[in-house]
């Protein structure tokens, strides 16, 4: 695998190393070894997919607090998407910047999300279709989100977002949650850091 370091400290765009033959090819897509020897710790404790039947539709922006905050290896396995990863470590030279890829069932390619960042994607196919591979469960309590139009933020999406829940839009913006993630997005001494 090849892991290329995006302008966020921990997060990387992952690509393939299909070995081809006359059949199609073989190729590695997650190895515990390979992550480590990048600098990640990520251990997968569940796995998502999300199918999305219309272009323009829009999830996220998508975290969980400490101590159930989980990194996430997102894929496009159908159709294609930008993904788009958001530092929300409030010691971070970056915190509150963004970092977004084209994944496609083409390009077979991965975005790492660390723990304590935001997620989003947008497709940019009908049908598209994403997993997820997380290093923590999913804990209710700790959900937490941003609106995907927040200006404190400014993804500049590749297109209009033309799906969006309701939900995601109630989300309050950076700029009402910062005193909030002073504390709450901090790591605590019972938080593994997966970054």
């Amino acid at each position: 695998m090849i892991f290329t370091p995006t302008p966020l400290a921990g997060s990387f765009v992952i690509d393939i190393e299909p070995r081809t033959d006359d059949r199609g090819f073989f190729s590695r897509s997650y190895c515990v070894e390979e992550f480590a020897a990048a600098g990640i710790d990520h251990r997968v404790v569940q796995e998502n997919v999300s199918f999305n039947h219309l272009a323009g539709t829009c999830r996220g922006i998508h975290f969980q607090r400490p101590p159930h905050a989980e990194a996430k290896l997102v894929r496009c396995t159908a159709g294609e998407i930008f993904d788009v990863v958001v530092d929300l470590r409030p010691e971070s030279d970056t915190f509150g910047e963004w970092y977004g890829v084209e994944l496609t069932a083409e390009n077979r390619r991965a975005l790492y999300v660390p723990v304590r960042c935001g997620h989003a994607y947008l497709t940019l196919t009908d049908g598209a279709e994403v997993t997820y591979q997380v290093s923590h469960r999913y804990n209710g309590s700790a959900e937490g989100g941003l609106r995907p139009d927040d200006p404190a933020i400014g993804v500049q999406w590749p297109r209009p977002l033309s799906v969006v829940s309701p939900k995601d839009m109630d989300w309050p913006s950076l700029g009402e949650q910062r005193s909030q993630f002073e504390i709450s997005m901090r790591v605590g001494p019972s938080v593994t850091r997966c970054e």
